[in-house]
């Protein structure tokens, strides 16, 4: 209990808080974009660009790594584009492509770091499947004031990523250049990650980006209430899974984040008001007992007239 109110644990309790809220935010857009495994592609991909950094300071420097993340990411990103535009091989493909690779060899640099003299007490490890409990208030400020960032570029353009998603045609008649917002959205999709990663993980970072937009679509069918329920599931999952980690020692902070945003989703399949199992079978009931009576009528009625 100390530990959960201490001045850090306060820290990384909002951090991820907001940082839940913003992974929601961006993850819905990934999500009416169809493109739910692009996140995924790059949380693995951003892996090689921690080692890298790590390995050319020497000691764990967060915002090199961080940055070392992002280029990662961002070639990951590039990649995916270009195998897509210039191949027959199809997005998806692309990105299992892109995955396995940069994942590979990340595993691959993180095994000769942690072999390396001081490399195995780097913590390095704890990127795989995070480790919020092993940041210091600079890790935390910088990760809550970059995920704020993430936050108000959504927020600010809210109109715009709406024509961009739905209609990138009538946007595009409109003067909105689709290929910036497309940068843009990449942008803020990869800054996500590379925030998140220390936190959640870089393999479970992706969870924590797609499960709560799912989750939020079982309750509307508006992208409005979309964006603001997977913003509220995300914070809800990031802040939950935070607190759950932070009662016992060492236990990484992903998972319990993911398990905590896969309870929401398993409360919003059985329950959701939109989509979820349970409307579904009262309406499916409903329709079956109309059907019912319309057909037990007209036969009731021909009764009556033999008589």
């Amino acid at each position: 209990m100390n530990t959960l109110l201490s001045h850090n644990a306060q820290w990384v309790l909002l951090s991820t808080l907001i940082l839940g809220m913003a992974a929601g935010i961006i993850g819905s857009f990934a999500y009416w974009k169809r493109q739910s495994l692009m996140s995924d592609a790059l949380s693995h991909a951003a892996l090689p660009g921690v080692i890298v950094g790590f390995v050319l300071i020497g000691t764990k420097n967060l915002p090199v790594m961080i940055a070392g993340a992002a280029v990662s990411a961002l070639l990951g990103a590039l990649l995916i584009d270009w195998i897509r535009s210039s191949t027959r091989i199809k997005e998806d493909a692309a990105m299992g492509i892109v995955l396995s690779v940069f994942f590979g060899l990340g595993i691959m640099l993180l095994t000769f770091v942690n072999r390396t003299a001081g490399g195995s007490q780097s913590g390095l490890d704890s990127f795989i499947f995070g480790q919020a409990a092993s940041m210091v208030s600079d890790d935390v400020k910088l990760m809550a004031g970059t995920a704020a960032v993430v936050l108000l570029v959504a927020l600010l353009g809210y109109k715009e990523w709406k024509l961009f998603l739905f209609d990138p045609a009538y946007a595009a008649g409109l003067g909105l250049s689709v290929r910036l917002m497309n940068g843009i959205y990449l942008a803020v999709l990869v800054l996500v990650i590379v925030v998140g990663i220390q936190a959640a993980g870089v393999v479970l970072m992706a969870a924590l980006l797609i499960i709560p937009a799912v989750s939020a679509r079982y309750w509307t069918h508006s992208f409005k209430w979309t964006v603001g329920l997977s913003a509220t599931f995300g914070g809800g999952a990031g802040a939950a899974g935070t607190l759950l980690s932070a009662m016992g020692a060492g236990w990484p902070t992903g998972p319990f984040i993911v398990l905590a945003a896969s309870a929401t989703f398993a409360v919003s399949l059985f329950f959701g008001a939109s989509k979820g199992l349970l409307v579904l079978y009262i309406g499916q009931r409903a329709s079956r007992r109309r059907l019912a009576s319309k057909v037990s009528s007209p036969i009731a009625a021909r009764e009556g007239a033999g008589r």
